[in-house]
């Protein structure tokens, strides 16, 4: 039996394109993980534990791409031995991964690699450019809701008893949390 699995890591995304590319192979049946994240463990999705509680010896799973299965080379690499343990093969249809070949394991490592790689390079850019906007003064983070003139507005209002923090939180636009944050008070 051929299962497919395809997933999609935000609730906006679409399954569509990897529910045909899986149809298309011939999945027998295709299990779906929406709003779940790559970087969780596989075994942690609700949908991949499915897909694997319905293989079987000489069963084989099917994924549109090796990133929708598992991201770092430590994760793929241990699917692999479960896969290979139980006598299920493994087929990425973009990747050209077909684990019943010699070349198709050795395809699976190299991809699993380049795909740690990668990501490993993008949180090194990330923190690199994170680190270069703070040396330039640059406020890293949300924006903050009130300005310095409308927290010194409220602070005056509040102080004089012209305002409640309620009211002026409505005045402002924002949560009363905020305006108990902006003025150091918890009243």
């Amino acid at each position: 039996m051929k299962i497919g699995y395809a997933r999609v890591s935000t609730e906006e995304q679409n399954l569509d394109l990897q529910i045909e590319a899986l149809t298309d192979a011939g999945c027998d049946r295709i299990v779906t993980d929406k709003g779940q994240s790559g970087a969780r463990a596989a075994e942690a999705r609700p949908g991949f534990s499915q897909a694997m509680a319905l293989l079987g010896p000489g069963d084989q799973i099917v994924v549109w791409k090796l990133d929708r299965v598992g991201r770092s080379i430590a994760d793929l690499i241990h699917l692999l031995k479960t896969f290979e343990e139980r006598a299920v093969e493994f087929r990425s249809l973009t990747d050209g991964i077909d684990t019943t070949t010699a070349g198709g394991r050795l395809v699976f490592h190299i991809m699993g690699a380049l795909a740690e790689f990668e990501r490993s390079l993008i949180q090194e850019r990330t923190r690199a450019g994170l680190r270069a906007a703070k040396k330039r003064g640059k406020r890293l983070g949300r924006p903050p809701a009130l300005t310095p003139a409308q927290i010194a507005h409220a602070k005056a209002a509040i102080s004089a008893k012209r305002e409640t923090v309620t009211g002026m939180a409505e005045i402002l636009g924002v949560n009363r949390s905020t305006i108990q944050r902006a003025l150091g008070t918890s009243a």
